[in-house]
């Protein structure tokens, strides 16, 4: 049984911590609400409330594509995940601007009761805010106060989350129609009453749990229908996106991003002709080929178009999936379907062959240039290859590549859109890629301003060198295979040579004309957060070390910051409410990279910052990061310490992290452990009480000799890395 969203007017500001009210109220708070909706099925009166449900269902029905079109003329709420279709996150607002930014205030921040990461963008509609947190929680706001409407959680079981790469995380969620609209983490998608949090309808997206498919992204709605990818093909899975009726949760169609097993039928031209470029002595379809869509969508309207962005390979190594070569379409791909009927209609493939994550999953935008002297209707893109793109979004031509960070896996791009890849880049022996799997740009959005011309763009590196495994088995558990005891199967061992590059952040405004960098700002650390940019002449970006910064568009010159307690990954929005604009930013880190890594010596709950001309609330406390001493005295045997670490590897790392080396992200790094945690390490990994946090069930998967090595590893790199007294 599901969990009953909690009651209309819950507080759950910061300056009222607390969790909602008892069942009881819960229940009668919902009735009333349902009591209201229902007398107020007419449209929002004079009388309503701001807030009410009468009002939010007035407001919320009213939403619809046609209404998310007209929006975007004024952009004064925020509907869709990226503002409007075309994905800008370029808001025409300008009463928060470069003269008066210097006078922004915190006017309330809102508890969001997680310790995982935060990655949504906050959707408002004359005031009611929209927003998810870890494990795919929804929440409703209200803008004008901080204060709880509703929240709803999907009970996604928390022991499953290892079978996502990458996080607990949810990017957003969609509204139209009444409804509010997420992708559960677990592959469900959820249709909700967007005034009381109640369940309309649900779905199971996932067609096949025998494989680690996972939800995270955002999803789009279009002309009724709603749209949803999905993530997973570190595990083996094979890519699709579905679309959904918003009435009834029907599916309405769905399109395979890589083909299946050849001695089946395709299931269109678009498959069989995707099946041609590839190998089948690899048997790609056994361990599904990957290309999951599980972030990036845009629309265009008068074309009629969906854009969807495509993943990375399954296994990553291409030479194990498709071992005669071959594009491999359509991997690492932008394609356009028609959303009516999700048939293919174009492509164009970034990264042919992937070999090294490059997903084409980042955000892209739509955007008219004039190129050459002539208007183009363009995709700007700038996928994790370091490359960023300017595509013809009416047929999919290939109009420039150039890279935005320095790579070495190719040259650049020729005049047919081909890279010139570098033939190191596809050997066996161990590579230093930059990019690396990380990205030159991950999830993060990115934002365009028209009246600048430049793209905001989130870049990074982090350094992970890359060794070809020369034999690959599906679901093959190989003690030293990173990360194969979760059901990895990437087909490389990571970091056998240590990487040479060094690890970088930076904000890029890249001229997509000229294809050049304009300005740039240097961060201490990878990671940082999606862009907003406005007609106020401003850049909001959230940072790895815990801030919340304007810059000015034009020049990169920062106007103003604020501290945010803990990391940034996600973007911002901003609205108008009553006269005034708003910004608004959900912090809590994480992802893949947050994880095991931090930039900030505080940590606390997922928060939703809002802030206005002239605010002056106070902000949340924040707890100073509790590291204990590297661990010492736990008794093990040194013999045991090289097969513990291979054992570890295999199960542990990207999540722990390397024991007192790595500080830890949001999930705790295994060196700074109690004694006595370690000491019993079999209590938490077998059925332990972690397992409500996220922690894996490792019964049957791991021997208490396997055990008894990993206590070794940990305690043995304690004592290998403390300093000598």
């Amino acid at each position: 049984m599901r969990k009953l969203p909690r009651s209309i007017g819950g507080a759950s500001s910061h300056s009222g911590r607390g969790r909602g009210p008892l069942p009881r109220q819960a229940l009668r708070g919902i009735a009333m609400a349902v009591l209201a909706v229902s007398l107020g099925c007419g449209g929002a009166s004079a009388q309503d409330a701001k807030g009410s449900a009468a009002h939010i269902k007035a407001v919320t029905s009213a939403i619809d594509s046609k209404a998310i079109e007209a929006n975007a003329a004024t952009t004064k709420d925020w509907l869709s995940y990226g503002l409007d279709y075309a994905e800008t996150r370029f808001s025409k607002l300008d009463k928060i601007n470069d003269g008066n930014v210097k006078d922004l205030g915190l006017m309330w921040t809102y508890n969001l009761e997680s310790i995982r990461g935060v990655e949504a963008t906050p959707l408002v509609v004359d005031g009611v805010m929209y927003v998810t947190a870890s494990w795919s929680v929804v929440h409703a706001v209200d803008a004008r106060t901080g204060k709880r409407i509703w929240s709803y959680d999907p009970g996604v079981d928390r022991s499953r989350g290892f079978r996502g790469c990458c996080d607990v995380v949810n990017r957003g969620v969609a509204l139209y129609k009444g409804k509010v609209f997420v992708g559960a983490f677990d592959g469900r998608l959820v249709a909700l009453d967007a005034a009381t949090g109640a369940k309309v309808w649900e779905t199971d997206t996932i067609i096949d749990h025998a494989h680690s498919y996972t939800v995270t992204g955002a999803p789009r709605v279009i002309n009724g229908k709603v749209i949803i990818g999905n993530g997973g093909a570190e595990y083996g899975v094979r890519g699709y996106v579905s679309a959904y009726d918003t009435e009834t949760g029907k599916l309405a169609w769905r399109w395979f991003t890589v083909p299946g097993d050849p001695s089946k039928p395709f299931e269109d031209e678009s498959m069989e002709k995707a099946a041609k470029t590839w190998d089948p002595s690899g048997k790609y379809w056994v361990n599904g080929g990957g290309g999951t869509p599980w972030d990036t969508m845009a629309y265009d309207p008068q074309l009629n178009l969906l854009y969807i962005g495509t993943g990375n390979g399954s296994p990553w190594n291409r030479k194990l999936r498709s071992p005669a070569g071959g594009d491999n379409l359509y991997l690492a791909s932008i394609v356009a379907l028609n959303p009516d009927t999700g048939k293919y209609v174009w492509h164009y493939q970034e990264t042919p062959g992937d070999n090294w994550d490059y997903t084409s999953t980042q955000p892209m935008i739509l955007a008219d240039l004039t190129i050459e002297g002539q208007p183009r209707k363009v995709i700007l893109h700038a996928p994790k290859n370091g490359f960023f793109f300017v595509i013809d979004r009416t047929n999919g031509k290939f109009i420039s590549a150039k890279n935005f960070v320095d790579v070495n896996w190719a040259t650049g791009y020729d005049k047919d859109g081909r890279p010139i890849e570098v033939a190191e880049a596809r050997g066996d022996k161990p590579f230093d890629a930059i990019p690396g799997p990380f990205g030159a740009h991950n999830w993060h959005p990115m934002s365009f301003n028209p009246q600048t011309g430049l793209v905001y763009l989130p870049a990074q590196h982090v350094p992970l060198n890359l060794t070809a495994e020369p034999t690959f088995a599906q679901n093959a558990v190989v003690p030293g295979k990173p990360m194969s005891g979760i059901g990895w199967n990437i087909g490389f061992s990571v970091n056998a040579e240590p990487p040479k590059s060094q690890p970088f952040g930076r904000l890029i405004a890249w001229d997509p004309v000229k294809q050049q960098q304009v300005w740039k700002q240097d961060y201490v650390s990878p990671w940082n957060g999606g862009t907003l940019t406005t007609a106020g002449n401003l850049v909001f970006q959230g940072t790895a070390d815990g801030r919340f910064v304007a810059y000015n568009a034009k020049t990169g010159d920062k106007l103003w910051e604020q501290s945010t307690g803990t990391g940034v990954v996600a973007g911002a929005s901003t609205y108008m409410v009553d006269g005034v604009q708003y910004v608004s930013i959900a912090v809590g880190w994480g992802g893949v990279f947050g994880l095991t890594q931090r930039a900030t010596a505080r940590e606390g709950a997922g928060t939703v910052y809002t802030f206005a001309i002239g605010g002056k609330a106070k902000p949340p406390e924040f707890t100073k990061l509790q590291l204990a001493g590297l661990i010492e005295g736990v008794k093990y045997d040194p013999k045991d310490v090289g097969p513990g670490t291979l054992v570890y590897i295999a199960h542990c790392a990207f999540c722990h992290g390397v024991p007192g080396v790595d500080k830890g992200g949001n999930i705790p790094n295994l060196g700074y452990s109690a004694p006595a945690t370690i000491t019993h390490l079999k209590d938490f990994v077998l059925k332990g009480p972690l397992m409500d946090k996220g922690m894996p069930d490792f019964t049957g998967k791991l021997s208490e000799t396997d055990i008894r090595q990993i206590t070794a590893f940990i305690q043995g790199t304690a004592d290998a890395i403390r300093p000598k007294k």
